[in-house]
């Protein structure tokens, strides 16, 4: 296969692989059948009878991985990236589906815009294209969208993106609303008040550099705000790239409450630091902002610990042109969806500082729980054979200009690292190898 290349349905032997799949406490060798896009058998060894047979001697067999933040930019800003662009960046990534944030032009708030985003996936894509739709009207935090409607047209989930919902009484009543839909709601926590234009984390290196800044407090209070407002209507919310330690001291908080709230970080949050920011990359622009090394130490205990339920990578793309400029005026924004995997790979895994299989649970079985996605996130008879096949030990270099996406701004370029998907299978149909 090459990239990018769509494989017809066709019944698949995959044998000899580690087989690790959370759902089901599986870590073992093991053959898997697949027929028709579904997972039909699975047993320590199975006949090949004519199927097509892929050798996975000394690799890993995984649940297909699940990013639950991406931007696909489609419809209106296809020049940073398309639901096809954006697509094949997710299968070379490891990405057997995506849920894409509803900041499009014009934004993701009516069924028409869900329903095209559905149809050219159907007619475009090589992996899922999951719709979150708009909480408010246009994102602009005021008037609630028909969430009814949305959900009947085909979105997963609610998110006003890296708009915050700063009205409490708009957020409460949005909550009330998606729990009669036992609908999620993604909030990206920031009061903006607080932030008031600032570009940077608020520290030591801000100081210096005489950069605007955005205090750990501005997600904090929102985050805190999220939680009341969760235990108050039993809703279900998720925080978005959780970034301070304060943050997470108050998601461990709610959760020893039984209150329904789940989190979500980032690669770039874990791997790097507002230091960093003396470089002047603005490709280090994001929002929430790097943050400092005691975040970063916050962050990754917590998820040792198992406080932080998902990766995702908040995939941003923007044109070259877009970036090229002095850093005030660079839009926030990571390209993510082709680097997430060796990164998380090599910097926790094969560091022995994240086990494989909670790393697997992360990016795979607890996005497919938290989206309620009820056949994807394991390996088990019946289910879609979505799978992610990885090579722990496969030697990467980051290599901006062989990106699949439309869009080349990481900060990782030139980084070298161990572990990466070598195939990723969707419905049965080898679309990345």
């Amino acid at each position: 296969m090459g990239k990018g290349e769509k494989e017809q349905s066709v019944r698949l032997l995959i044998k000899n692989g580690r087989v690790i799949d959370p759902a089901s406490n599986v870590d073992e060798t093991l053959d898997i059948l697949i027929d028709q896009g579904k997972i039909v058998e699975i047993k320590p060894k199975i006949e090949g009878d004519g199927s097509k047979i892929i050798d996975a001697s000394r690799l890993v067999v995984a649940p297909g991985f699940i990013d639950m933040h991406v931007h696909l930019r489609q419809p209106g800003q296809e020049d940073k990236e398309t639901i096809k662009t954006g697509s094949l960046a997710a299968a070379k990534g490891g990405f057997t589906s995506i849920a894409c944030m509803p900041n499009t032009k014009p934004v993701n708030d009516s069924r028409s815009v869900t329903e095209f985003i559905i149809s050219e996936a159907k007619r475009n894509a090589v992996v899922n294209i999951l719709p979150i739709a708009a909480v408010t009207h246009g994102l602009c935090g005021e008037k609630i969208t028909d969430m009814a409607d949305l959900c009947d047209a085909g979105a997963i989930a609610f998110s006003d993106d890296g708009h915050p919902i700063e009205n409490s009484l708009v957020m409460r009543r949005a909550l009330e609303y998606s729990r009669l839909l036992d609908a999620l709601i993604i909030d990206h926590c920031e009061d903006r008040n607080l932030s008031a234009g600032g570009i940077m984390h608020e520290g030591i290196t801000s100081l210096k550099l005489g950069i605007k800044s955005i205090p750990a407090s501005s997600e904090e209070i929102m985050v805190a705000r999220d939680i009341i407002l969760a235990k108050e209507t039993k809703a279900k919310v998720h925080i978005a790239h959780l970034s301070v330690k304060g943050a997470v001291d108050l998601l461990k908080f709610a959760k020893q409450q039984d209150i329904k709230i789940t989190a979500e970080v980032t690669p770039h949050h874990l791997f790097l630091t507002d230091a960093s920011f003396e470089s002047f990359d603005t490709n280090l622009k994001v929002n929430p902002p790097l943050r400092s090394e005691q975040d970063v130490e916050a962050l990754i205990d917590a998820i040792k610990e198992g406080w932080i339920d998902a990766f995702a990578t908040d995939h941003a793309p923007h044109t070259p042109d877009e970036k090229d400029v002095e850093l005030v005026k660079a839009p926030f924004g990571i390209n993510g969806l082709e680097t997430a995997v060796p990164l998380l790979l090599d910097k926790l895994v094969n560091k022995n500082i994240l086990p494989l299989d909670k790393f697997i649970a992360m990016i795979s079985t607890n996005p497919a729980r938290i989206l309620g996605l009820e056949n994807k996130g394991k390996i088990s008879i019946g289910t879609d054979a979505d799978l992610t096949i990885l090579k722990l030990h496969k030697d990467v270099i980051v290599d901006t200009s062989q990106f699949l996406s439309k869009s080349r701004n990481s900060p990782f370029n030139g980084w070298k690292l161990k572990g990466a998907p070598v195939m990723t299978i969707v419905g049965g149909k080898i679309v990345y190898s």
